[in-house]
């Protein structure tokens, strides 16, 4: 397949980490497309696969789709140096958004869905954040401030595990496990909220 990055994974086949944007002055954004990029997300090591629509790293405004399996790891970052803008819309499936504190600690949590009232988030350059794809085949629209270089393409914070490393899925594991905790905890609050109102009306 021409138009991509080649990643070699540990089977020694060549996957594509991200499509080149079509040579296209007018782009129609078919459903095929999307099919074929969903399609690659399943068989990426990284459980992701973008495509751009963008012509190069130069642009000053990057648009692109990612398609997202459960197990992709998106290491907690923030764009401040230099400075960039993110927007993302849920097209299909679902995505938690987790906002951090500089130290590590989670500031809180969104859930992101389309057809509901929150379907996406715009974040300013000073937050870090990560993303935790909830549903096979989480289709997301991304738009963010170019250009890209990759040195400097996300502040990675020293806490955050570098994605391939071996801390990083235990890291996952355990932040899927708090908000797992905290939505149990909420759960019970609201239980316990509707019972106290239900005794004050008797």
């Amino acid at each position: 397949m021409a138009g991509y990055y080649d990643l070699m994974t540990e089977e020694k086949i060549h996957i594509p980490t991200a499509l080149d944007a079509p040579d296209t002055d007018v782009t129609p954004l078919t459903l095929s497309l999307l099919g074929q990029l969903l399609s690659l997300s399943r068989e990426s090591g990284r459980r992701r696969m973008l495509q751009k629509l963008h012509k190069s790293d130069e642009a000053s405004v990057h648009r692109m789709f990612n398609a997202l399996q459960p197990g992709t790891y998106f290491m907690p970052h923030r764009h401040l140096d230099p400075i960039k803008d993110e927007t993302i819309l849920v097209m299909a499936g679902a995505m938690m958004f987790i906002e951090f504190t500089d130290e590590g600690e989670i500031a809180r949590n969104i859930l992101l869905q389309p057809g509901t009232e929150i379907f996406g988030v715009d974040v300013a350059p000073h937050v870090y954040h990560t993303y935790i794809p909830l549903k096979p085949d989480t289709l997301i629209f991304e738009c963010k401030t170019g250009p890209y270089v990759a040195e400097t393409d996300k502040n990675v914070p020293d806490w955050a595990p570098r994605e391939g490393s071996p801390e990083a899925e235990p890291y996952l594991l355990n932040l899927i496990k708090v908000l797992a905790e905290q939505a149990s905890v909420a759960a019970e609050q609201a239980k316990a909220d509707e019972d106290k109102g239900k005794e004050t009306k008797q």
